[in-house]
Order: C-alpha cells, then sequence, then structure tokens
C-alpha cells in the first residue's frame, strides 16, 4: 500500500501497490503492520457496506462522540463516490478544514480518516457501493451529524440540487457559532 498524507493531519489517501499479470492484478487492500508503521489507528470492529442506486445520493457528515469516535478507511468498489472529510479536532492545525476525494472502481483508491474527523460522501454514478472499515462499534447514543450544507465549511459538491438525501442527513444541524473553515479538493 502506499500512503499519501493529505493536508489534513492524519489522514491519507491510500494506493494499492498491484503486483500486475495477463490475469490481472493482486494488491493488499490491508496490513496492520503497514498503518501502524504509519501511526495510523489499525483496529477493525466493523466493516459496512452502502450501496446507493442514484447518483447525487448524498450520505452524511458523519461522525460518533467520545468515547466512541471512529476511524475509517473508505473504498468504492462499484462507481464512484465524491468522499468528504471534516477535521473536527479542536487542538488540530486544519480544525473545521475539509477534502475531498474522488473515490472510484476504477482507480481503487482508500481514504483513512482519523479519530476526530465526520465523514459524508455524494455519489457520481448510479449503483455505487461504498465498503468501509470503522474503528469502533456503532453507538446510537454518540452519533453525531453536521448538515451537509452548513455555510461554515462550504463544502464544495458537485452538484446541490436533485439530491437524494435521507431526512435525518438532511436536518443534521450546522457545527455552531460561525468561524472560519475552508476546503481542498485533492486532485487525485
Amino acid at each position: 500500500m502506499i500512503f499519501i498524507e493529505t493536508l489534513l493531519k492524519g489522514a491519507y489517501i491510500i494506493e494499492l501497490d498491484r503486483r500486475e499479470d495477463e490475469r490481472g492484478f493482486f494488491a493488499r487492500a490491508w496490513c496492520r503492520n503497514e498503518f501502524e508503521a504509519h501511526g495510523l489507528v489499525p483496529r477493525i470492529l466493523q466493516s459496512n457496506l452502502s450501496f446507493s442506486r442514484k447518483a447525487g445520493t448524498l450520505r452524511g457528515m458523519h461522525y460518533q462522540a467520545p468515547p466512541f469516535e471512529e476511524s475509517k478507511v473508505v473504498q468504492c468498489i462499484k462507481g464512484t463516490l465524491y468522499d468528504v472529510i471534516i477535521d473536527l479536532r479542536p487542538d488540530s492545525p486544519t480544525f473545521k478544514k475539509w477534502i475531498a476525494v474522488e473515490l472510484a472502481e476504477d482507480n481503487n483508491l482508500m481514504l483513512y480518516a482519523p479519530r476526530g474527523f465526520a465523514h459524508g460522501f455524494m455519489t457520481l454514478r448510479d449503483n455505487t457501493k461504498a465498503f468501509y472499515h470503522v474503528s469502533e462499534f456503532y453507538s446510537p447514543g454518540s452519533e453525531r451529524g453536521i448538515r451537509w450544507d452548513d455555510p461554515q465549511f462550504a463544502i464544495e459538491w458537485p452538484r446541490r440540487e436533485n439530491l437524494v438525501i435521507s431526512e435525518k442527513d438532511r436536518n443534521w444541524p450546522d457545527w455552531g457559532a460561525p468561524a472560519e473553515a475552508g476546503g481542498i479538493r485533492s486532485s487525485l
């Protein structure tokens, strides 16, 4: 695996280190030792699969409150995702900053979001599947979210109309008192 640190401290884009031949390719998609070597949480307690029928489906922005904060490794195994993470760690130099990475079945990229980040995505193609590992079990009482279009973060979504979005995700509150926020869209 090839770990590329993003502009958000502790968040990584992970490329598969593919071994190719006439049959196709083989690549390691998870290795505890490699995650530990990069200072990342190597623990997986739960894996999730999300299927979205329509392009323009938006899920997020989700996170869990302490003590159930989770790190995530997200990969798109069918279709294409516009995957977004926001740094919500108050002591971080990138607090309230966000990045977006296009994850697709064709590029095989993964995105690692450390504890203390909100995560969400928008599907860019019909019949898209996201597969992700999380470091903590889902805790309903610790579930939190931020409205996808909170002006404080000003996330640059690929589209803002004709979205498929749950009532729950549509009604998450804004983050709180206004503060500086900004975003970076990854070129990878």
